[in-house]
């Protein structure tokens, strides 16, 4: 009966859990989303730049 164990556990400590409201979730998530834009197109302007160097040190 552990599992019973494990789920009674499991559902007395979500009690415990501080949710974030509707408005926070959202505020997360296109701060997230805007994070992950930046970060694409930081990584995807070096990655331009170092493909064009290497094909004037390769061609």
């Amino acid at each position: 009966m552990k599992i019973v164990d494990y789920v009674k556990d499991t559902k007395g400590e979500l009690k415990h859990v501080s949710w974030p409201t509707r408005s926070q979730t959202i505020a997360f998530t296109i701060i997230v989303i805007l994070i992950s834009i930046a970060v694409s197109f930081f990584l995807g302007f070096f990655d331009f730049i170092f493909s064009q160097i290497l094909q004037k040190f390769v061609l």
